[in-house]
Parts: C-alpha cells; sequence; structure tokens
C-alpha cells in the first residue's frame, strides 16, 4: 500500500463523504427513534390488550415484519419515486435517509418493543392501581425502566445505519460508500478503499463507546 498516492484532492472527496455519511445517519437515525419508539410501544401495547387487540397488534407487527424482509438494496431501488416525492430528488445524502429510515424503524420498533417486555408486570399493574393513565404508564413506567435498553437498542440501530449508508452510496446517496466504490473499485485505488473502511471502522467503535456511556449513565437498577 502507498497512501503517497493519496492527493489533497482526494483526501479532500474523504472527508467530504464522511460529512455526507454523518448527514445520512444523523438524519435517518433521527426520524428511525422518533417514528420507531411509538410503533415499538404500540406493538408492545397491542400485544396485551385483549383479543381485538393482539388482532390488530398481529396486523400491525405483520407489516412491519414485511418491511424488515427486504433487502435495503432492493427497499432502497423501489423507494426511489417515493423518495422524489418527498425530498424532491432521488440522490444525495437526504433522499438517501428517506430509504435508510423505512428501513431502519421496523429493525428498531422490534428493538423497542423487546425492551418493553424486560420491564417487570409488576411495576405496571402497581401504576394501574395507583389510578395512573395509559400515557402515564408509558411515560412514567414503561419509557422509564427500559431506559438503558432503549439506549442501547437506538445505539445498534445506528451502527446498523451506518452499515446501510454505504450501501446507499452506490446508488447516488453519497457518502464514503459511494467513494469506495468510485476510487477503491473503479479506479482500481485501494488505499481509498482500506481509509474508507478503516473510517467507518473508527465511527462504528464512537458510536459503540458513547451508547454504552449513556446507558451505563441512565441506569439507576
Amino acid at each position: 500500500m502507498d497512501f503517497s498516492i493519496i492527493t489533497p484532492q482526494i483526501w479532500a472527496k474523504i472527508w467530504e463523504g464522511l460529512g455526507e455519511t454523518l448527514q445520512m445517519v444523523g438524519i435517518s437515525g433521527l426520524f428511525t427513534v422518533l417514528l420507531g419508539l411509538p410503533l415499538g410501544v404500540l406493538l408492545f401495547s397491542l400485544g396485551g390488550a385483549g383479543k381485538v387487540g393482539r388482532a390488530t397488534g398481529a396486523t400491525v407487527g405483520f407489516a412491519v415484519n414485511i418491511v424488515r424482509s427486504f433487502p435495503y438494496a432492493i427497499l432502497m431501488v423501489s423507494l426511489i419515486e417515493v423518495t422524489k416525492l418527498i425530498v424532491g430528488t432521488s440522490i444525495g445524502p437526504v433522499a438517501a435517509s428517506v430509504s435508510l429510515t423505512v428501513a431502519a424503524v421496523p429493525f428498531f420498533a422490534r428493538l423497542v418493543e423487546s425492551a418493553l417486555r424486560d420491564v417487570p408486570s409488576g411495576k405496571t399493574d402497581a401504576a394501574l392501581a395507583m389510578g395512573s393513565s395509559h400515557i402515564q404508564i408509558i411515560w412514567k413506567v414503561w419509557l422509564a425502566e427500559a431506559l438503558p435498553s432503549l439506549v442501547a437498542a437506538i445505539t445498534t440501530t445506528i451502527v446498523t445505519i451506518v452499515g446501510y449508508s454505504a450501501m446507499a452510496g452506490l446508488i447516488g446517496g453519497g457518502g464514503l460508500g459511494r467513494l469506495a466504490y468510485n476510487y477503491g473499485y473503479q479506479r482500481f485505488i485501494g488505499e481509498v478503499m482500506v481509509i474508507t473502511i478503516i473510517i467507518l471502522i473508527l465511527l462504528v467503535q464512537i458510536i459503540q463507546l458513547v451508547g454504552e456511556g449513556i446507558a451505563k449513565m441512565v441506569d439507576h437498577r
């Protein structure tokens, strides 16, 4: 490997690609939490809401599983027209954030549902006995008790989005994935491929460390 062949112009492209990757991950991560958290709570709530509730929950869960079953590359291509309607274009990091969000929301919702299942049912019963409303139970019992697990779920989801963002770059999403393909594969500059892989590894490690640190801070058990 001769990294001296990487010119200042290529380094500029690498930092630009990193910025686009962070933009994709940031936008899609935010909307994934905003949409996936209530969806996960809904899935958990319907599981214990009687026969009608369980039937509704099964229907919602089936729809979630359908989206999760799509390989991301296929999902991304199939959402091109939808992406154009939402953001006005099908290329660029903002456009890629649409398919990244659609792919990540069902994944995160299932993690939220799993985290809420770990909350002791006795605490919910106690809150009901004290006259708490359903909203109060969600915020002050379910989400509060499951907060460390929810932070871990967010961390896992963001790491997954980082991996998806590399694939998004191959179809006009930009970011490090596109850079690795253009320079590392098409132009046979293997050094660029190595650098982008190292950057992605470091990015994932930082996200994981920060997530674990926050999870420990909010865990008062």
